[in-house]
């Protein structure tokens, strides 16, 4: 995927947990997050836009902090979540190509553009599906070829980290195969477009006292296997829905439930 297919899903996925939780009000609870409600997502997602936007806008190479969100609720907060939101979408669209900016996944990205746009799509899609969850009923569903990106960046990117939590004493290998990676051609938002599935997409995570490695493959015998479709095993890895398929040792997938989670 490149960058401007990235933003074009940081817009949509924006305007869609606006809506959301202007139609759920921000008093409702958050099912996929215990203890949260609608109110404390947005204050939570327009302060992290505001944090990238800032990187890009203004070309800052070193970490800051994310700055607290003003103190509003109600109306006066979902409008302010939405100029957050227009304000990342309008950063990233206009930005250079060679934008410099600091980021923090191990794994080079193709540019810090790149890494940004990509990063907001998939922390502004998961809490769409949060927001939504609060409406009752199910949430918009996330397409497949977003999906498996989605997959490969929390393997590749946030659980690269020093400060990844899933670790094992003895090494182990946890498989994650999805059924259904969409063709690079398709980018459809639409929810009811149709679509052929691709060949299956592997990722190998070897977990030690060090923080997962993870490649594209399936090399070697794993200890346990995650599967499912891309938007099952998304939103699972992300710790929003139940697994669907788990082999082998089924501790290491509570493992990854337990000790997954992004601060």
């Amino acid at each position: 995927m490149e960058t401007a297919e990235f933003v074009k899903f940081v817009d949509h996925e924006g305007r869609a947990l606006a809506a959301a939780a202007e139609a759920a009000g921000v008093d409702a609870s958050v099912p996929t997050c215990p203890g949260w409600q609608v109110r404390n997502l947005l204050r939570h997602t327009g302060a992290v836009h505001r944090w990238a936007a800032s990187f890009v806008a203004e070309e800052h190479t070193s970490p800051r902090p994310i700055g607290d969100p003003p103190d509003l609720d109600g109306a006066e907060l979902l409008a302010w979540y939405r100029d957050s939101h227009r304000l990342l979408v309008d950063t990233l669209a206009a930005a250079p190509a060679d934008t410099a900016a600091w980021t923090f996944h191990p794994a080079p990205a193709p540019s810090p553009l790149f890494f940004w746009a990509r990063r907001q799509a998939h922390e502004t899609a998961v809490h769409r599906y949060d927001v939504e969850s609060a409406l009752g009923g199910t949430p918009g569903p996330v397409t497949a070829r977003f999906a498996a990106d989605g997959i490969d960046e929390l393997l590749r990117g946030f659980h690269a980290r020093s400060r990844s939590r899933v670790r094992t004493e003895a090494p182990r290998v946890l498989r994650v195969r999805v059924f259904d990676a969409a063709p690079e051609a398709d980018l459809d938002l639409d929810p009811g477009a149709t679509r052929a599935a691709d060949p299956e997409a592997v990722w190998t995570v070897r977990l030690s006292p060090e923080p997962p490695v993870t490649t594209r493959d399936e090399a070697g015998d794993a200890d346990c296997e995650l599967a499912g479709t891309a938007e099952q095993l998304y939103l699972a890895l992300w710790n929003r829905r139940p697994v669907p398929n788990v082999t082998g040792d089924a501790s290491l997938a509570a493992l990854w439930r337990e000790k997954s989670a992004i601060g």
